[in-house]
């Protein structure tokens, strides 16, 4: 537990809200600390359970001053929207960064969760409560989010129609470092739509040509769409020559690349330069079949080649094109009834199918069957990326609530073992208890006797009351002496009775003078009672302490526990529906998809046979005509000898 606590305090270093050097002097909560840690491997789930939980004690907390977590309530909260927006929990996510807006808290804080908001706003299509939220930032915004706010409110100025403000942001942001892509191609883009179509396409001529690292993906993707949203507005404007060198700019191996090929290729078909459209089109050819670009390459190159009068060749490529369609089709097929029969789900809750950073690259290692053919090209549509993510979201819910179940079951062995060892114990403990507690009171009783007494011998001197045992002892032995001799008036009885009150005064004498030692010494002694009674007392109260741990570590819990099974019953029914629901979403985009692409195939199988048969035709006319050719050569050939022959019998 120690060295759980050391990591979780190191880890607090790690929150940029706790980043600054004003805070590093102040107590850290361990408990939030949790939840970041969890929060920075991506498991948001654990870390919103835990920081919920945490804020929930910290607001039923009657001195919330004295809980380390006051210092940070307002990031913790702000933090609690943070992660459930990266949970992809919107509306919540919504409403607890809304409620800091409205709270009093730290400016900066506030424009950052405006941001967050905003963003959400954004991401869902709410393009009027986006700009209103953006607008609410006042102020400095926390350098961690500055550049994206930028960026962000350039983009939600756009699509709001407000082009000239978004101009004017991103041509600054434009300048800064690692958003020279970013905010180049969004400029070109707020250019064409805002009417200034040349400005914009010389904007994003200069984004597709800035040099970034190879290790820099973002960018290099962000490069690659400008110069393919370039090349593909002059294709429009019927200007391929201008278009080619653009979408010849987009590289091989990148996401844009089969496009670009296919545009490359269009580009050189409009220009009538089909030797060189079979150079982008014969690499195209050649990749995955189930890709849009490639399918129409299959076509694209035999048109090439009938177009070059090579109809033979055209033939056989459309022959080809029609075997890898009929290919296609038939995996189409088995994966629309792989998924109907609920394999495709099978195959996402598989265990090494875990949401965080590497989860898309997880589902490229899945092995190839009917339901997961087609996988990564459904991913490329933000819905159904969504929708799956909700779905692997559900699915780990089920499984944590599975756990929750069997968590319960183990809780309640625990307690039943529990009440077994204390149950009989306790009975004997407690009359023992009993006992003892009587004689504790008793001497209490005795101490605050003595001590009230001693009290008021501070206000009314009685030397009487502090003579010692041996005194009293010999004051009893004279007192039976005296009663002896009471009634002897012999000369004996007479001498008895006065050494008898000469001793008397003897101890009268010792007890006045040293009565103040004595006193003194019996505070002292008081004072040592004290301390064993406190002592006392604080074994008592760790008994007591003690003996309710051991009942309340088996009683009480029956009812929660039925509470807590029969709340997670009703959720797990929740979840089941919620995963029928989402499911059934995804098995018919799927679905619809897929049709869509088996009607494409069945259309391209169309043009593809009737070229094909044309190109056949075209092929054996050309052989019949140079047959017919050769034949005319070959007849014309001996007249000509003839001739010469018969020219040659003249001769002399």
């Amino acid at each position: 537990m120690a060295l759980r606590q050391l990591v979780l305090f190191g880890l607090c270093a790690m929150v940029p809200a706790w980043a600054d050097d004003t805070s590093s002097q102040q107590p850290r909560d361990l408990f939030l600390g949790e939840a970041f840690y969890y929060a920075q491997q991506g498991l948001y789930f654990d870390a919103i359970s835990r920081l919920d939980a945490e804020l929930e004690q910290y607001h039923r907390v009657d001195e919330r001053h004295l809980d380390p977590l006051h210092i940070h309530a307002g990031t913790a909260k702000f933090s609690v929207g943070d992660f459930e927006l990266s949970y992809r929990m919107h509306r919540k996510a919504g409403r607890a960064i809304k409620a800091v807006l409205e709270g009093d808290v730290d400016q900066q804080v506030k424009n950052e969760a405006a941001y967050r908001l905003a963003r959400i706003y954004y991401e869902k299509g709410e393009k009027l409560n986006a700009v209103h939220t953006i607008d609410r930032i006042e102020g400095e915004v926390p350098e961690s989010v500055r550049d994206d706010e930028r960026l962000l409110r350039a983009q939600i100025y756009t699509v709001n129609g407000r082009f000239s403000e978004a101009v004017e942001i991103l041509e600054k942001l434009e300048k800064v470092s690692g958003f020279e892509g970013f905010a180049g191609y969004n400029l070109g883009i707020a250019l064409i739509l805002s009417g200034e179509e040349k400005k914009g396409l010389a904007q994003l001529e200069k984004t597709g040509q800035i040099k970034f690292s190879k290790d820099d993906a973002p960018s290099l993707g962000i490069r690659d769409k400008a110069n393919l949203v370039l090349g593909y507005r002059l294709l429009e404007a019927e200007q391929p020559q201008e278009a080619k060198q653009y979408l010849d700019r987009v590289r091989l191996e990148g996401p844009f690349s089969n496009k670009a090929l296919l545009g490359s290729g269009w580009a050189d078909v409009a220009a009538q330069r089909y030797d060189r459209a079979l150079v982008p089109w014969s690499i195209l050819f050649k990749r995955n079949p189930t890709n849009k670009a490639v399918q129409e390459s299959l076509l694209g190159v035999p048109y090439s080649y009938a177009n070059l009068d090579m109809h033979g060749r055209a033939a056989v490529l459309y022959g080809n094109a029609l075997d890898a369609f009929g290919v296609e089709k038939q995996r189409l097929n088995s994966s629309i009834e792989s998924i109907r029969n609920g394999n495709f789900f099978k195959a996402m809750v598989r265990e090494e199918i875990k949401l965080d950073s590497n989860w898309l690259i997880r589902l490229r290692e899945l092995p190839e069957t009917p339901e997961t053919y087609y996988l990564m090209d459904l991913m490329a549509s933000n819905d159904f990326q969504v929708l799956l993510k909700n779905y692997l979201d559900l699915e780990d819910m089920r499984r944590r609530m599975i756990a929750w179940q069997n968590d319960l079951n183990a809780y309640e062995d625990l307690i039943e073992m529990r009440r077994r060892y204390y149950a009989p114990l306790l009975p004997g403990i407690d009359a023992r208890f009993r006992e003892l507690d009587s004689r504790i009171l008793l001497r209490l009783e005795q101490r605050n006797s003595i001590r009230d007494r001693l009290q008021r011998l501070l206000v009314a001197p009685q030397p009487e009351m502090l003579i010692t045992a041996d005194e009293r002892i010999l004051s009893m032995q004279l007192d039976q002496l005296e009663a002896q001799y009471a009634n002897d008036n012999s000369a004996a009885g007479e001498e008895a009775r006065r050494r008898i009150k000469r001793l008397r005064g003897v101890i009268h004498w010792n007890t006045k003078l040293d009565y103040q030692d004595r006193l003194t010494e019996t505070f002292t002694h008081l004072k040592a009672l004290e301390a064993d009674v406190e002592r006392m007392e604080s074994i008592y109260a760790s008994y007591v302490r003690t003996r309710q741990a051991a009942t309340q570590s088996y009683q009480g819990y029956n009812q929660q526990i039925v509470r807590a099974r029969a709340k997670i019953e009703r959720a797990t029914e929740t979840v089941a529906h919620l995963m029928k629901g989402v499911g059934h979403m995804l098995e018919t985009m799927a679905i619809t998809e897929l049709k869509q692409r088996r009607d494409r195939i069945d259309q391209y199988q169309i043009q593809a046979r009737f070229a094909m048969a044309e190109s056949y035709d075209r092929a054996v006319k050309a052989q019949q005509e140079a047959a017919q050719q050769k034949i005319l050569d070959t007849n014309d050939k001996p007249d000509s000898e003839a001739q010469d022959n018969d020219g040659e019998g003249d001769k002399p």
